[in-house]
């Protein structure tokens, strides 16, 4: 009697399920897609209503063959490919290479990978969601006309290596559009006025002292615009009439956030861990897939990380107010009720949530690399204070008058600790920031005031994490597109990084403006999410997915026609280095080629001199003590060498680090794996931390 194949997308997915169902089942991966469009053209037949012309993809040809005689000798076949709009068209693209009927029963799918869900999931098999898989086909199809189609006039009228995208482009001028504004912004001057305050009794006792900062003049909010208005404020303050005029006293109430989504699980992991949205998702699938705890096996940690939910199941609401109850008391038990955004997308998938509450993050620690656990404890406290009761505070604020001015002082004390007790306890609002018991009528002694001058800001660069809010506010893209579509914009020299900002290029702002010319539909932010709602009714409404392509094809390809006939040769000025040419002085310019950038002499073309850019580590050579710099090999993989080579030839396939193993001598090298993230570079050295 055969075994029941099934298949996954990742082998160590295939590890983990195969532990969980036993002898009688066969767990193998695809690997990830199996079939794609070609890259060598554009793979979609326009005149036959957008047909794809899908092919097996380059090097899967041993994976496919190893499917194929599983699936000859295997009973049943079950594709567990991930329970999403791309797990769906993996396992309708391998059905269609195992000949398998995607309307019978095939197609199983889970939410977390441990062996209850995995052992339920396999008694539930069902047919293959062709809405889903159309919605993932419209996308697909979409993206490969835009970038396939504008991107090469890109290259012909700037430079090669340049790209276009559906999302990717609307993102950009989102961020160039935010650059305008910080270029255009013309700071305004502003004064603030603030009294150092204390009760009577409290006279010469600095620790009792609290800052009231003027906000009214004649009953009217008050803005002090230049110094000489704070200077006539200031001679008209007496300093003894400083009269408490009003009081109010409140609990205020601080909730618990839901648990995470993908773009919210994103966006706190930038601005608590400094994590690129990248490495997010990197580490999200690991703790997804499974990691090797310490005598558990290997656990899947966390639930599915690509959902647009909140909800969360109802055995997991029962287990985390378990726990709750049981390690913090019934008192800390609450009731918050969240809603989605949308209620018709990606609800199949609960909330970002552990698999198993009871599993601590401490109490695995050892068992995770420093990323891994960091973000677990993140999903985790953040899940479990979802469901604790909201902090409350003790507030106060005063008005206090001078004559025709009033001045405001506020302060708060934490009165219940709540959901704090485990998720975001930085202490803002502190016993220090609390105001003494005032008397409303009293009068208060002035230790000190002073003026100071401000001015206003200009709007703040979108961070990562700032940016994948507001593509998730204007609904364009999905959260599972935001990390590549950073990553995208960094690679193509269209955006870079400045500290955690991201700042347009001049190339990106060129690139924007012509595509704002000729393709406004596509960086348009309001166009773009309508066309997001459209691929949504793909699949939630069954709407045809070729009709949503033709529309927007039919716009597309007019735009084409008159872009390519219009546009000029666009010129990029060149960045300039402080490199010299030691052909003839002049400075050394970063250009783009076909293999990435380069130097060359700004003096082109009366001097031809190039050579490679090479990019300083903060790292000195063991050897001779110059610098190391990234290369690259004839492979195209980076490599880190000597800046003196020939006379030099130290060379690392792993990133050096400025520190030296503590047992041999030699730099440590970023080598991560289970429980480390630093190794020896001395291969005769087993030194790890």
């Amino acid at each position: 009697m055969g075994k029941t194949l099934v298949i996954v997308e990742s082998p160590s997915k295939a590890k983990t399920i195969g532990k969980f169902l036993g002898t009688k089942y066969k767990v193998i991966a695809s690997v990830g897609h199996v079939r794609d469009l070609p890259k060598s053209k554009l793979g979609i037949d326009i005149e036959k209503r957008f047909e794809p012309q899908y092919i097996s993809i380059r090097g899967k040809g041993d994976v496919i063959k190893a499917m194929k005689k599983e699936a000859k000798d295997a009973d049943k076949v079950y594709l567990a490919t991930d329970p999403d709009r791309e797990g769906e068209a993996i396992s309708w693209h391998i059905a269609h290479l195992l000949g398998i009927d995607g309307e019978k029963p095939c197609r199983i799918e889970f939410n977390e990978i441990t062996k209850g869900a995995i052992q339920s999931a396999v008694k539930k098999p069902r047919a293959i969601n062709q809405s889903l898989v159309d919605a993932q086909q419209a996308r697909r199809v979409l993206d490969r006309l835009v970038g396939y189609q504008i991107s090469p006039l890109l290259w012909r009228k700037i430079h090669r290596g340049l790209s276009a995208g559906r999302v990717q482009s609307a993102a950009l001028k989102i961020i160039c559009d935010k650059e305008k504004q910080i270029q255009s912004f013309v700071p305004k001057e502003y004064w603030t006025i603030s009294a150092l305050l204390q009760k009577s009794e409290d006279k010469g006792k600095k620790k009792k002292q609290f800052i009231a900062k003027l906000t009214e003049e004649d009953s009217q909010k008050i803005v002090v615009e230049n110094k000489q208005k704070a200077d006539e404020i200031l001679a008209a303050l007496h300093p003894d009439e400083y009269i408490v005029q009003k009081i109010e006293q409140k609990e205020r109430i601080k909730r618990p956030m839901p648990p995470f989504t993908t773009s919210s699980l994103q966006q706190e992991a930038s601005n608590k861990l400094n994590f690129y949205t990248k490495k997010t998702m990197m580490v999200a699938q690991q703790l997804y897939e499974g990691v090797e705890i310490k005598g558990q096996g290997t656990v899947g940690l966390v639930t599915y990380i690509r959902t647009d939910s909140v909800r969360i199941s109802a055995e997991a609401e029962t287990a985390v107010k378990d726990y709750i109850n049981t390690n913090y008391g019934s008192g800390y038990l609450g009731n918050a009720v969240y809603t989605n955004k949308k209620k018709d997308v990606q609800d199949a998938h609960e909330a970002i949530r552990p698999s198993n509450v009871a599993l601590h993050p401490d109490s695995i620690k050892d068992s995770l690399t420093k990323d891994q656990y960091n973000l677990y404890r993140l999903i985790w406290s953040r899940f479990v204070a979802s469901r604790m009761k909201p902090a409350v505070f003790d507030s106060m604020a005063a008005d206090i008058r001078n004559g025709r001015y009033t001045f405001r002082a506020t302060g708060a004390k934490l009165k219940f600790d709540g959901y704090l007790k485990i998720y975001n306890n930085a202490a803002e609002e502190d016993e220090e920031k609390m105001l003494p018991d005032l008397v409303q009528g009293e009068a208060l002694f002035l230790a000190d005031i002073k003026s100071e001058q401000n001015f206003t800001q200009p709007p703040s660069r979108f961070t990562e994490a700032s940016l994948v809010k507001d593509l998730e506010e204007k609904d364009i893209g999905r959260p599972s597109t935001y990390a590549p579509i950073v990553a995208t914009l960094v690679e193509r020299k269209y955006v870079s990084r400045e500290k955690k900002t991201l700042k347009p290029t001049d190339l990106g702002f060129v690139v924007t403006e012509l595509m704002e010319n000729y393709f406004k539909e596509i960086v348009d932010a309001g166009f773009t999410a309508g066309m997001e709602d459209k691929l949504d009714d793909i699949e939630v409404k069954g709407l045809p997915w070729r009709n949503v392509v033709g529309d927007f094809y039919s716009v597309l390809e007019k735009e084409l026609k008159i872009a390519d006939e219009a546009i000029e040769k666009v010129k990029v000025e060149d960045q300039l280095t402080d490199q010299l040419c030691e052909l003839c002085g002049k400075p050394m310019a970063i250009k783009h080629g076909r293999f990435g950038e380069f130097l060359a002499c700004s003096g082109y073309p009366d001097c031809k001199n190039t050579k490679p850019l090479v990019k300083k580590l903060d790292v000195k050579c063991p050897s001779c003590g110059k610098d190391l710099v990234i290369r690259r090999s004839k492979g195209g993989k980076n490599f880190y060498g000597c800046s003196g080579y020939p006379d030099c030839n130290q060379v690392y396939w792993y990133k050096p680090v400025d520190k030296t193993c503590p047992k041999c001598g030699a730099l440590l090298m970023e080598k991560k794996g289970k429980g480390y993230e630093l190794s020896c570079s001395n291969s005769q050295c087993d030194y790890r931390e």
